[in-house]
């Protein structure tokens, strides 16, 4: 005889729901003491810097002096062009060292090889002096000057700055468009498109998530760079508190107003920078990295449900 088995009960100890789980977080001590001697060599430097017999009202003094702004926009104008030029020969040179052609392979091989071993400083000398040994430029039937009224200062900053840039510019797009599948090209060509088209519409738009980052901080690098051509008597930022702080007695001040206005402009740039990023990675991520302002309220709104909870 058997019994009968009900089939829709369940087990007499069956529990109401699942329970909470009771985190208790790791306590990491050695972030509390890398904290505390981070804090130590920041207040010794700082303590350090208030020792010296620096005149710190001279920088704000002298901030938004009418020469600064002059030598900030000049700075700022002298990045944008020697970058146009950079970013203009470096895809021709990268597209000339991808070439199958042997002599444009090698030519553009040769330039980057003496730009990119050679210092900023030296080719800037050498545009700079090189009326020593030409004392007239001829480009005949096109041009015919003397070297010194030809080579301006503005010139052989921007042949110096520009024409190095491109030379690194050359790696950088070449190592962008080097990371495009083959396939793509392949696809194009098979459409029909031409050599010239398919990099226009397929190739570089896709290489672009590759270059600009590196892009980027190479402008910010050529900022920064602007300062030699001091040397080569061009008047930027720099040059313009060189003179500022020798009539006022007070160089040290003024190089230090310098640094903090090429801190004012790098930020920007990176601020720019990380836009671009963040829009030419549309299409390879999933989710957009959070921008600067979506990073600040995360923060605020985790700290303050961390405060509600305790």
């Amino acid at each position: 005889m058997t019994a009968d088995i009900d089939k829709t009960a369940g087990p007499k100890d069956t529990p109401a729901g699942p329970q909470a789980i009771k985190a208790i977080p790791v306590r990491h001590y050695g972030r509390y003491l890398t904290a505390v001697i981070a804090i130590a060599i920041l207040v010794a430097i700082i303590y350090a810097f208030g020792q010296g017999k620096i005149n710190w009202h001279a920088v704000p003094d002298y901030f938004f002096d009418s020469r600064i702004m002059t030598g900030v926009g000049k700075t700022l104008l002298l990045t944008v062009l020697s970058m146009v030029i950079g970013i203009a020969g470096g895809i021709v040179l990268a597209v000339m060292r991808l070439s199958k052609n042997p002599v444009t392979s090698a030519i553009a091989w040769f330039y980057i090889w003496f730009f990119r071993g050679t210092p900023v400083l030296v080719q800037l000398f050498l545009w700079f002096n090189l009326g020593l040994v030409f004392e007239y430029i001829n480009l005949m039937p096109f041009y015919k000057d003397y070297w010194s009224n030809f080579m301006t200062p503005l010139l052989t900053a921007l042949l110096g700055l520009g024409l190095n840039e491109a030379a690194y510019m050359a790696e950088i797009c070449r190592a962008g468009l080097l990371a495009v599948d083959e396939g793509q090209t392949e696809a194009a060509h098979a459409l029909g498109m031409s050599h010239g088209k398919t990099l226009r519409r397929i190739i570089i738009p896709q290489a672009m998530r590759v270059i600009v980052p590196p892009t980027g901080n190479e402008v910010i690098n050529m900022l920064k760079t602007t300062s030699l051509v001091a040397q080569v008597q061009f008047a930027e930022l720099f040059r313009y508190a060189q003179d500022i702080g020798q009539v006022s007695g007070a160089p040290v001040e003024m190089y230090f107003l310098a640094a903090a206005w090429y801190l004012v402009m790098t930020s920007v740039l990176s601020v720019g920078q990380y836009y671009i990023e963040r829009y030419y990675a549309r299409g390879s991520s999933r989710q957009l990295p959070p921008t600067p302002w979506q990073k600040v309220r995360a923060h605020l709104t985790s700290f303050s449900s961390r405060k509600v909870t305790v």
